[in-house]
């Protein structure tokens, strides 16, 4: 089995007495797409703030064997740097000298399908182009593990569709291994390699790992019919 990346478990975290999530365990694997799934207030940001290490955990116990970048729905670009400044500025951050630090984002940005636009301002770019910038400074921050936070919700369906293809594209080369949260069901079923839904009212409790095949022929009835019937039983586990 390749590299845990990322684990917690036995997690329970309240907020003013209040139980949020409840006996929450997960691991992550290095090449690993897994998606959190859940409803509007089901506790998803409160546990990707535990996993990113902005909060804590009441008890229970969080571990991570890799360095963590995080992304979250607004890209945060800073409307005061160009593109190029603002992918290199969490190599800026590690202290990497800005000639070397620029040269890296320059590097990379073709291969997020940036080219063009190191000296543009985030002000006159499309929102699939934030947030390719925003998920490039998240990788250059740490090439091991991201987290990312409804990181595709804002954005229209085209391009929402061309990130899913581009990120499916480039898993395997660029080595991406990422934890993913959201509340749509297409969005996990496409990307993750496994899921997991949380669960119940709140406190939320997370449901076994759901592994999700991949469909080797979009001809094939047999494997769009399990495909289909593997949606309808995450939403019901979704509903319940």
């Amino acid at each position: 089995m390749s590299k845990l990346l990322l684990s917690c478990k036995n997690i329970h975290k309240s907020y003013d007495d209040m139980p949020v999530l409840e006996d929450v365990s997960l691991e992550l694997h290095r090449g690993e797409i897994v998606a959190i799934l859940g409803k509007s207030g089901s506790g998803k940001s409160t546990l990707f703030n535990l996993l990113a290490c902005l909060d804590t955990p009441d008890s229970g116990q969080i571990e991570h064997h890799a360095r963590v970048g995080y992304m979250m729905q607004k890209d945060l670009l800073l409307d005061w740097k160009t593109v190029q400044d603002n992918i290199a500025l969490p190599l800026l951050l590690r202290s990497v000298p800005k000639d070397e630090a620029r040269a890296t984002a320059r590097e990379y940005m073709p291969v997020f399908g940036l080219e063009g636009l190191e000296d543009r301002w985030p002000a006159t770019l499309s929102g699939g182009q934030r947030q390719r910038c925003a998920l490039l400074r998240t990788w250059l921050y740490s090439q091991e593990l991201m987290l990312l936070d409804e990181a595709f919700s804002g954005l229209d369906a085209l391009t929402r569709e061309a990130l899913y293809e581009w990120l499916l594209e480039h898993k395997e080369d660029l080595g991406l291994s990422i934890l993913l949260i959201t509340h749509s069901i297409e969005e996990a079923m496409l990307l993750a390699d496994r899921l997991y839904i949380l669960q119940g009212e709140l406190p939320s409790r997370l449901s076994p790992a759901i592994e999700i095949p991949r469909i080797e022929s979009a001809s094939s009835p047999e494997q769009i019919m399990e495909r289909e019937k593997l949606r309808r039983q995450i939403r019901d586990g979704l509903i319940g």
